[in-house]
């Protein structure tokens, strides 16, 4: 469905798609006040509720009001309708850093910058009880200055998450990507660690 036009809470017009999963689309949009590039994220209430992400969802807001940082996407708001969720977030222009590998080998000083301020982010994360879970280069997109921004805490986890164990026993991780030794003899099932 093309969502060109459609203006959201008389304040975002959205625009193009920039990306999709299993319970959300991305879209360009803009804030009419403003002028200002946004994205939002559109989420089906019915489709996450169906298979009980609901508390996911409402972790994934806290978390993101939680995190402020220059190295992690930004969330300006989030509205709902009766059947959608709408996250405005701060738009990354030039795409995921997966893309930008997989048309060759990075500069080193390049490299080593992506690296400095993925660790900076995911330190000051820690720091504040969030462990995102799901760090992939999909999930990390770059700026029109070059600069790396981390999204998606989709699978974050909070300090208080944590069983008397010591572990935090949500799903983490996207199956490609997740060490060996954690995904079960039965194939993976949304590794727990």
């Amino acid at each position: 469905m093309d969502k060109n036009g459609i203006v959201l809470t008389h304040k975002y017009e959205l625009g193009r798609l920039l990306g999709q999963g299993t319970f959300a689309k991305v879209y360009y949009a803009r804030n009419l006040k403003t002028g200002e590039s946004v994205a939002i994220k559109v989420i089906d209430k019915q489709k996450v509720a169906s298979v009980g992400l609901i508390d996911q969802i409402k972790r994934e807001i806290s978390v993101m009001r939680l995190v402020r940082h220059p190295n992690v996407v930004f969330l300006h708001e989030v509205m709902a309708s009766k059947t959608k969720i709408y996250f405005a977030m701060e738009y990354v222009s030039d795409g995921e850093l997966f893309d930008k590998v997989s048309k060759g080998k990075l500069k080193e000083d390049i490299a080593r910058k992506y690296f400095q301020q993925l660790i900076g982010a995911i330190d000051y994360c820690h720091s504040r009880g969030v462990y995102h879970r799901d760090l992939k280069p999909e999930n990390l997109l770059l700026d029109e200055n070059g600069n790396l921004k981390i999204s998606d805490f989709g699978l974050s986890a909070l300090k208080e998450s944590r069983k008397q164990d010591g572990l935090l026993h949500t799903t983490c991780g996207t199956p490609a990507y997740v060490a060996p030794e954690v995904i079960c003899k039965k194939g993976y099932d949304g590794a727990k660690s």
